[in-house]
């Protein structure tokens, strides 16, 4: 199963121009609130170094594609309705936002860095708003939506499990199957709790840990070429873990125009060549030495493959592991070289590759061999990102 990544914030902060570049759509951009109102799903790729260079071999990808050596792997994004303060009760696109993000592994929170839109996405004077108050109030639009989860049903969860002799954790864990939270997640928020037994004022301290385990958040700061920008960005950084210098527009622009020809450019890229400078007009020529001189000078890239990157990661905590059946060759049985790149949670075992392979697989799953040792591996082994994987059946 692909990972789903929730593209969230407020309107018109460039969660679709974020969009639009990430995947390539065709996404409706305008400067008003509520552009986007039925979310938007879209292929966005993940990048990480491809073993072909290291054999000196040319691969052949089925579930991704390989460019110079970088294997772009699929996710998932998921472009949806803007929020505002008050979604939680219903107040503008907000339970529409929050329905749409159930099965969101992770999120993508776009502000906007440059200051110039109000808390409802009203476009205002650049630097005239302050876009830390746009991540407090997500982290408690989203936290209260949790918290409402459980407290209305508190009085019943607690005859429930006093009744029927029935561990919390389980009882908690029902009440949020529907959203992709994990019994695992449940737990590992529970002992940080450090309680045995609640009350209601608990549940508020125990939905925060959960939220960050669940669901992590990375704050990409868009618009970051504006000049308001950057002592905002400066002070998002210092405040939280997790934040992206971003400029959707410019990842955009420079992702058309290596599409027609005119650049040479890969996603998270520093730099940018021109192939043909006169098939560019003076407008275009302009256009690319701003996004030279003030994105990728002043940040390293446009920032958008940095957040989609560190968000499988960083934040789910990813490797790339490439199976294939004849660890001889690097091949499948149809001598595809490397044709398979997956994403899965590091401190997997070989079983649990097998079961992302197949269910099939896995059940029949014997011993695995590691292809660049050309040696078998124990059940118990943890994989390593970058393996090459041939998995043995009965």
């Amino acid at each position: 199963m692909m990972i789903e990544i929730g593209i969230t914030g407020k309107p018109n902060v460039g969660k679709s121009s974020f969009f639009n570049a990430a995947t390539l759509s065709k996404v409706e951009v305008a400067s008003y609130p509520f552009t986007t109102i039925d979310s938007n799903r879209g292929v966005a790729y993940v990048t990480s170094q491809c073993p072909c260079n290291e054999f000196n071999v040319k691969c052949d990808p089925k579930n991704s594609f390989c460019e110079d050596g970088v294997r772009f792997i699929p996710v998932e994004l998921i472009d949806v309705a803007g929020l505002v303060p008050g979604a939680h009760k219903g107040r503008g696109l907000g339970n529409k936002f929050l329905d749409d993000l159930r099965q969101a592994q992770a999120f993508l929170h776009v502000v906007d860095a440059s200051g110039s839109t109000d808390e409802e996405g009203k476009s205002t004077e650049p630097g005239s708003y302050d876009p830390l108050k746009d991540v407090e109030f997500l982290e408690k639009e989203i936290l209260m939506w949790l918290y409402g989860i459980i407290d209305k049903n508190w009085d019943r969860l607690i005859r429930k499990a006093s009744s029927e002799k029935i561990d919390m954790v389980k009882i908690i864990h029902e009440q949020f199957s529907g959203i992709g939270i994990s019994v695992e997640d449940v737990i590992e928020a529970s002992r940080k709790l450090g309680k045995d037994s609640w009350d209601r004022d608990d549940i508020l301290v125990f939905v925060k840990e959960l939220l960050k385990i669940a669901k992590p958040r990375l704050i990409v700061a868009n618009k970051a070429d504006l000049p308001t920008s950057k002592e905002n960005i400066k002070r998002l950084m210092k405040k939280y873990p997790n934040v992206v210098p971003a400029s959707a527009e410019a990842e955009l622009a420079l992702k058309r125009a290596a599409q027609a020809g005119l650049i040479e450019y890969k996603p998270g890229d520093s730099d940018f060549k021109i192939l043909d400078e006169g098939k560019l007009t003076k407008r275009q020529l302009n256009a690319l030495e701003y996004i030279r001189e003030n994105v990728l000078n002043v940040y390293g890239s446009t920032g958008v493959q940095e957040a989609l990157n560190r968000a499988v990661f960083n934040l789910l905590d990813m490797i790339v592991v490439y199976p294939v059946e004849d660890e001889h060759k690097l091949s499948d049985k149809d001598g595809n070289i490397l044709p398979d790149a997956f994403l899965i949670p590091r401190g997997s075992k070989p079983r649990d590759l097998a079961y992302l392979i197949h269910t099939e697989i896995g059940d029949s799953f014997m011993h695995a061999i590691d292809a660049r040792k050309k040696m078998r591996i124990s059940s118990d082994y943890t994989l390593q990102d970058g393996d090459i994987i041939t998995i043995i059946c009965k």
